[in-house]
């Protein structure tokens, strides 16, 4: 299993940032990202000084959302969605997005239930139940 390093993955989206900025050519996973990018605007600078994002510091005290973590959330989401992994997740999102008429509102959403299934699963030390994590949002796309 790939597991990249914090400094990996925002070197991975900062190069991304670089790259669609510039008009080069993406490949499938930047392309995959570079549609997120466009949906926060409000962390273009950050992903601009690669520098500055490979030192930055995130805490819960300052009130800062983290953008890297924000990001990798939507990457996994839209992988999760596409090969359909918890099984149900893509039918649970898809009808999330169409009662939210947005696709991006509902990863929002999805974010939430999917930290939920995480900090869970670290609690009990158990493995993340992928089922309570589909209820939750379907029982999200049914309010």
């Amino acid at each position: 299993m790939f597991q990249p390093s914090q400094h990996d993955v925002r070197r991975f989206f900062c190069g991304t940032y670089a790259r669609q900025r510039q008009g080069l050519p993406l490949d499938p996973m930047q392309s995959l990202a570079a549609r997120w990018l466009d949906e926060h605007p409000e962390y273009h600078a950050e992903l601009a000084d690669e520098t500055a994002a490979l030192a930055a510091v995130y805490t819960i005290e300052e009130g800062r959302t983290n953008p890297f973590l924000h990001l990798s959330m939507h990457l996994s989401i839209t992988e999760q969605v596409a090969i359909d992994q918890p099984s149900g997740i893509r039918q649970a999102v898809e009808l999330l997005a169409a009662r939210r008429n947005s696709l991006h509102s509902a990863h929002h959403e999805v974010m939430e239930c999917l930290g939920e299934m995480i900090w869970a699963s670290q609690r009990s030390g158990l493995p993340p139940d992928g089922q309570a994590y589909i209820e939750a949002v379907r029982q999200r796309a049914t309010r």
